[in-house]
């Protein structure tokens, strides 16, 4: 079994030291997802994967909430580090459109989001209407494209066979690119 499942069991258990053994797993793992999904952007918007996480983790409720297991937190992880992304490219989009927020700087690396603002707020919104459709095909995307993890990391997190999740990666681009139409 999973070190952090087993952590997550001991918490949904009460046991109160294994809240305090939580963080530092999931931190380290949630830092390589976000900094390897921002590596692969290109340079013209910065984020540092920890600022990344640190919201992420604050959303996720700073540790107070009982996830059930590795997949739900994962998922939820995702879902956090898909709005805080959405978040950014909105500011950024009222920026070049006129506004008057101030750019935010961080004195960490540099790393930039590649995605067109336009492109990352059409998935966004194509997203709703594949989870209604098909809920872990949405999973699979916001893991993918969100938080950047490989097929195989993502499989693992969903708990599902790689060549399951290859099959519905296949479906969930097909899909978004009828409902892009591109």
């Amino acid at each position: 079994m999973n070190e952090v499942t087993h952590i997550f069991e001991r918490v949904q258990q009460g046991d109160p030291k294994a809240a305090e053994e939580l963080l530092p797993l999931v931190y380290e793992e949630l830092r390589k997802l976000a900094t390897q999904k921002m590596a692969r952007e290109a340079p013209g918007q910065t984020l540092q994967p920890t600022a990344l996480v640190h919201e992420a983790w604050l959303r996720l409720g700073g540790g107070q909430v009982h996830w059930e297991n590795r997949r739900q937190f994962f998922a939820a992880a995702a879902e956090g580090m898909r709005r805080i992304l959405i978040e950014r490219a909105r500011r950024r989009q009222v920026l070049k459109r006129g506004g008057f927020a101030e750019r935010e700087d961080f004195s960490e690396s540099k790393i930039v989001i590649t995605a067109p603002t336009d492109e990352l707020l059409a998935v966004h919104e194509a997203l709703d209407q594949l989870a209604a459709q098909d809920s872990a095909a949405a999973e699979l995307v916001k893991l993918r494209y969100f938080v950047g993890m490989t097929m195989q990391e993502a499989a693992d997190a969903m708990g599902l066979p790689l060549r399951g999740a290859e099959r519905l990666w296949t479906f969930a681009r097909a899909w978004l690119r009828s409902a892009l139409g591109k």
